[in-house]
């Protein structure tokens, strides 16, 4: 998904539905559907509606500005799914024909659009998998509407309005693509400048972009690039330390962290303060997590995160009432927060209710 993401086109994707539907068609004739009924149904109903279950669930912001950004590579990408599922499909049908395969069909495209939606919106993989799990709504949606949809459809094939509606909406059209676009020209842009030997910077950059994706070995591998060129780059020392952090490997974000503090202790608002606080905490070294949540959460008193960390720390030293009060600080900051960030706060605050329960 990420190489179809970096280097994948619509047109392609749609003549490969297209081309795949043909070959299904041939091999499963009992099959109702025109060979552009998948492509149509993709998009105008399934990726429409898989966008915004992402945009509600992962609360990635304005629906508006979210599909105008991700409704290019989302389809991209269900093109590729949807033909990579038919391909096998068709052939499996000459020799087990009947219904018995599309169930496995399903679960397969389910499968495969999971990492299509954690890859385009860079979300959590229960998220992810949650959106996929309810994206047969906007399909059931489509089918009861389908009939009086399809005669309307019938209607506006004609060559005329066809010529008519691309003459006065083909801007609006193709800029439909316009979010893939720019995603593809910074990856190459950021591609041709690491060839510069001295470019720490678009390692960095290109180490974000696999970071959000989570592929993380080549984040990493981005990152050692980036701060062998540049040992002073914070930044890439910082996301080093969060990677490690996640994978379980204390000592090594121990050792990043330092790094970052030894460059700058306020570095992205102090937050190597907290993930520092988060480790101790891990390790049952309460009194190290409190000196080091103390400071963070002066400096930054409605971050839910920190504060929460703060009231596992307050709570292993046995102070109960100052952790009760941390944690109810960290639901009501999730409260308060502005509604782009309550993606990122949420889970912290359901956490601290937890603990005050």
């Amino acid at each position: 998904m990420s190489a179809i993401l970096d280097r994948g086109s619509l047109l392609f994707a749609s003549i490969a539905v297209l081309a795949a539907t043909l070959l299904l068609k041939t091999s499963a004739p009992w099959l109702p559907i025109s060979f552009f009924t998948p492509l149509l149904v993709l998009a105008i109903a399934y990726v429409p509606g898989t966008l915004l279950l992402a945009t509600a669930l992962g609360r990635l912001g304005g629906l508006g500005v979210v599909f105008q950004r991700d409704y290019s590579p989302l389809l991209t990408c269900s093109a590729m799914a949807f033909a990579a599922v038919e391909i096998p499909l068709a052939i499996a049908e000459w020799f087990v024909p009947g219904a018995y395969l599309l169930i496995p069909a399903v679960l397969y495209f389910a499968f495969l659009m999971f990492f299509a939606v954690r890859t385009v919106f860079g979300l959590e993989n229960g998220i992810a998998a949650g959106v996929v799990a309810l994206s047969w709504i906007p399909l059931v949606a489509a089918a009861l509407v389908w009939g009086p949809l399809r005669g309307i459809l019938g209607m506006l094939a004609s060559p005329f309005f066809l010529f008519y509606a691309w003459y006065y909406l083909g801007g609006e059209l193709s800029g439909l693509g316009a979010g893939m676009r720019s995603r593809q020209n910074f990856s190459r842009m950021l591609q041709a400048a690491t060839v510069n030997p001295h470019d720490g910077e678009a390692q960095y950059q290109l180490g974000l972009i696999h970071q959000q994706r989570h592929q993380y070995t080549e984040a990493v591998d981005r990152f050692k690039k980036a701060v062998a060129i540049d040992p002073t780059l914070t930044d890439a020392h910082f996301q080093l330390g969060r990677i490690a952090r996640e994978q379980g490997r204390a000592r090594d974000a121990l050792a990043h962290f330092q790094t970052v503090i030894d460059q700058d202790e306020r570095h992205n608002s102090s937050e190597v303060l907290r993930e520092l606080g988060g480790i101790y905490v891990a390790a049952r070294q309460f009194a190290d997590a409190r000196h080091e949540l103390a400071i963070y959460t002066d400096r930054r008193p409605y971050d839910p995160e920190g504060l929460y960390y703060y009231g596992q720390a307050l709570e292993g030293l046995g102070e109960t009432a100052a952790a009760r009060d941390a944690f109810a600080r960290a639901v009501e900051a999730d409260r308060t927060a502005p509604r782009y960030r309550r993606r990122f706060t949420a889970r912290w605050s359901r956490l601290a209710q937890k603990r005050l329960a």
